[in-house]
């Protein structure tokens, strides 16, 4: 080995490092068709959870291969650009750089952590990463026309093949057909123009599979999904159509697990996705395609957008016009961090800015009672929902260490707060503010505030869907633990999504209970439980009395989810769970589905 040459040998060592992790990234996504075909529902899971922990296995192999080259040898800022620019060099005509340069700063991070230098890593995009939009063509095309419906989806079907049976191919074809003319109907009526797009690579996620397009018609983009099941004892079939942006919305959540997708050109895609999904966000679509460390790296270029587009609000008065800020654009609103609306958690401290559609938690350094986890606990705890099925009931987060913030962007309460709150976790510099460890979620309004001002039809929707989401992570076998309404939160499109895991526990690790009747008068007025209960023992009757006051809400909620406060609901999801069952939870609303397969919850 040439000491001169180091630096290559070290880019050399991060560029093989990355095409292993990318090759078996994609060799994971290829088995989804056989789990699909053979119903191995089990499989598909772990392939999804095997797949997260994928990239941080291989970021750390590659770490350590890269530290036995740099034993003993001085790294100065220097050679480390030069590690760089081998490195871009290397991976300038990969349809995938983009991915690339994200798995070459994590394993940059190993070296140093803190803060995001420009010269020495991929901190701003290289390009548009679209250079091979169109070299690599991810889509099937219809120029609609006058082509009969039908048609077009039998050739369409004929595309997706697979080794296994249909249940009723025409008849499928027919429901699509005429939920498809009728949707054309509304818009106008069929055009000339008319365009339909089908992605090539085939979408799957526990026991679905979507084939996923847009339709192109009078200048506007309209999704165009088909969700496909494979129930036991049946063949294959198309379970809807869905073609408006808010009903798939939720398939591409944060809120629920990342696709496995054969992908080629991830950019390519995900730029084909925002077409019908303008609402989200980059960084969001990256990680429903399973990219989620790319999809980091895009949030935190989103934040320092975010930063440039707003002004720093003024800490100290002072007359005359505010000067503006280095790269800071003219007409900017003003706002900086401060305390997320909300009764203040016992475990998190969470912070926001007005217009970010994002929160920062941060675990406090000391609970108080009557909680009793740890920070490692609720670590744990975070990590299990990452790699648990989120069934669109669990916010995901992005997790960074030693994560720089401007300091001037944060008002004095807040840093104050901080301060005071989770010490060993905030270090000052004359610029920044390191925090060395805190999650990134998307803001949601928390449900007792939603309540506290919602119509009554918009309440009751929202404890509907409450009712819901504890049903469903029942059935993902999540326990949230605290159901008390502020740990839910109400999102953009009015759904109910939990988000504080401190105190969740598997439902097959509980002992759902009823209580017991009281055998005395002594008994029956004793102010503590007069029988043992364990530290697993739970008792949904109880539920009720810490959820809501007594009124119209919990009345409601009694009548239409009432049987989440019997233990009996609980021990018939258990015991199902414990069987292998894994149940029938859909991304989309039952009117849309076209046999009406009933849901197992």
């Amino acid at each position: 080995m040439f000491d001169a040459l180091k630096h290559f040998d070290v880019s050399h060592q991060i560029l093989m490092g990355y095409m292993d992790y990318f090759y078996r990234f994609k060799l994971i996504t290829k088995r989804a068709r056989i789990r699909f075909e053979q119903r191995d529902w089990h499989g598909t899971q772990a392939d999804a959870r095997s797949r997260i922990s994928l990239y941080r296995d291989d970021v750390d192999d590659t770490t350590r291969a890269v530290a036995e080259i740099l034993a003993g040898t001085p790294t100065p800022p220097d050679f480390w650009r030069k590690v760089k620019d081998a490195f871009a060099e290397e991976i300038y005509h990969f349809n995938t750089r983009n991915i690339a340069e994200t798995f070459y700063n994590s394993v940059y991070r190993h070296f140093h952590q803190v803060g995001a230098d420009r010269d020495l890593m991929f901190v701003s995009r290289t390009g548009s990463y679209r250079e091979f939009q169109g070299l690599t063509h991810i889509s099937i095309d219809y120029n609609l026309g006058d082509l009969p419906l039908p048609e077009v989806l039998r050739d369409l079907l004929d595309r997706f093949p697979f080794d296994a049976e249909w249940d009723d191919r025409e008849r499928d074809i027919q429901l699509v057909a005429e939920r498809f003319s009728a949707h054309l109907a509304a818009c106008g009526g069929r055009g000339p123009h008319d365009r339909l797009e089908i992605l090539s690579s085939l979408f799957y996620r526990n026991k679905s599979a979507y084939i996923v397009g847009r339709l192109l018609k009078n200048d506007r983009t309209y999704p165009f999904i088909l969700p496909l099941l494979h129930p036991n004892g049946r063949g294959i079939l198309i379970d809807a159509l869905l073609l408006e942006s808010d009903q798939v919305s939720s398939i591409f959540s944060y809120h629920r697990s990342y696709f496995l997708a054969d992908i080629t050109v991830p950019s390519d895609m995900v730029d084909f996705l925002h077409t019908f999904l303008p609402t989200k966000a980059l960084s969001e679509l990256y990680n429903a395609i399973g990219f989620e460390k790319h999809g980091k790296t895009v949030f935190y270029r989103e934040l320092r957008r975010h930063f440039r587009q707003t002004q720093i609000v003024p800490q100290n008065s002072f007359s005359g016009a505010r000067p503006q800020v280095q790269g800071e654009e003219p007409g900017a609103e003003e706002e900086n961090f401060s305390t997320a609306p909300g009764i203040a958690g016992m475990v998190m401290y969470v912070f926001t800015m007005p217009t970010l559609n994002m929160v920062f938690k941060i675990i406090r350094d000391k609970f108080a009672p009557p909680k009793q986890v740890t920070a490692e606990i609720v670590k744990e705890k975070y990590d299990l929902v990452k790699h648990h099925d989120r069934v669109g009931r669990m916010a995901d987060s992005y997790l960074f260490e030693k994560l720089a913030l401007p300091r001037d962007r944060f008002a004095p309460e807040c840093l104050a707060e901080l301060l005071a709150t989770a010490p060993s976790k905030v270090e000052l510099t004359t610029d920044s503010v390191l925090l060395s460890h805190v999650y990134v979620e998307k803001k949601m309004t928390p449900l007792n505030l939603y309540l506290e001002t919602a119509p009554e039809e918009l309440a009751q929707k929202a404890l509907r869907d409450y009712g819901r989401a504890i049903k469903q992570l029942a059935a993902a076998n999540i326990f949230p633990g605290d159901l008390l309404l502020k740990n839910f939160g109400v999102t953009r499109v009015n759904r109910v999504v939990f988000y504080d895991y401190d105190e969740i526990e598997l439902v097959t690790d509980c002992n759902f209970r009823h209580i017991p009747e009281p055998r005395t008068y002594e008994e029956e007025m004793a102010s503590k439980p007069w029988y043992h209960v364990g530290p697993k023992d739970i008792f949904p009757e109880e539920f009720p009395g810490f959820l809501m006051r007594a009124g119209p809400n919990l009345t409601y909620l009694r009548q239409v989810h009432g049987e989440i406060f019997d233990a009996n609901f609980w021990n018939d999801i258990k015991q199902r769970l414990l069987a292998g069952e894994i149940m029938d939870v859909f991304p989309y609303r039952t009117g849309q589905r076209f046999l009406q397969l009933p849901p197992l919850i």
